[in-house]
């Protein structure tokens, strides 16, 4: 278990992400009843930690939530959520300290719970202080509303202004293999002073999975055909390694993560109840120091 911050929650190695729980918005296809299935499962598994947004379906994958905790005793859930849209234009961001706390409040009453675990200031807004609007939170806090302060998607200045008063637990941010800009930018600053960290898209869009090969670089603009080969060979290690644990790559990947000391808990998505399952596996892979430092330098 990891505590967060310096707050007085604690999380597991991994949880879960949910923008595939009713985040009908972003992506297309998906089924209620097969995201009530997937948090239900995650459970199952132990994995206790749910990573959800206002902005994963404006709202719906709280409800989402909400119906599938029915029955499970509030004390053995990790509940995180964001929020910064303006619910009648999403395209517009507020991080007031009035729109805070009302996103607080409707946020609690999607998830039909009296607090919140962590809340997450989800994008910082163009105007409000930024300290102003993580002490806001902290009022919350002290109401009990919520446990732990975090802020996503914040440059290093935009955070050590949130941070002023030392009130931030949790920074959430992109954060992968692929995407190490974090190592640089933020990860000094999060140590000096114990801020948590929680990466998204880990498995980056499913690159990292191992199931894309080298003719499927056009399926990743994002990356030159320099970087896209220098992936796919860092890849081929990873395969090694995984068959020498009997897993996949992507868990290992995810057991890269969970051994990282700089990583709180990674939160995998999972459209399905199967893929929380083979998320879960990442668990039994216990990478050794040597098979660790390998995958690192791999994809540095």
């Amino acid at each position: 278990m990891v505590t967060i911050g310096h707050s007085t929650v604690t999380v597991d190695p991994m949880g879960l992400g949910t923008n595939k729980v009713g985040g009908h918005n972003l992506f297309s296809g998906l089924k209620d009843a097969d995201g009530i299935a997937v948090v239900q499962e995650a459970l199952a598994k132990h994995i206790t930690l749910l990573d959800t947004a206002f902005m994963y379906g404006l709202g719906h994958s709280e409800e989402l939530i909400a119906e599938a905790l029915q029955g499970v005793p509030r004390d053995q859930v990790i509940i995180a959520t964001k929020a910064a849209q303006t619910p009648s234009d999403p395209k517009v961001l507020d991080n007031s300290p009035a729109f805070l706390k009302q996103a607080v409040d409707d946020a609690l009453n999607r998830l039909q719970t009296d607090y919140l675990d962590i809340f997450y200031i989800h994008f910082p807004d163009a105007k409000t202080p930024k300290a102003e609007a993580v002490n806001a939170l902290a009022e919350l806090r002290a109401a009990g509303k919520l446990r732990a302060i975090g802020v996503s998607n914040f440059s290093l200045a935009q955070l050590q202004e949130a941070n002023a008063d030392g009130l931030v637990d949790v920074v959430e941010d992109h954060y992968s293999l692929v995407h190490r800009d974090a190592e640089k930018t933020l990860f000094p600053y999060l140590r000096a002073h114990q801020i948590s960290f929680v990466p998204y898209f880990p498995l980056a869009s499913g690159l990292l999975t191992g199931k894309y090969g080298p003719k499927a670089a056009a399926q990743f603009p994002q990356y030159s055909a320099e970087q896209y080969t220098a992936i796919m060979a860092g890849l081929a290690i990873v395969r090694q390694i995984a068959k020498a644990h009997a897993a996949t790559v992507a868990q290992v990947v995810l057991a890269w993560y969970m051994a990282n000391p700089d990583v709180a808990t990674v939160i995998p998505g999972a459209r399905l109840p199967e893929q929380v399952d083979q998320n879960a596996g990442a668990y039994a892979v216990h990478l050794t120091p040597a098979e660790y430092q390998q995958i690192d330098a791999a994809f540095k």
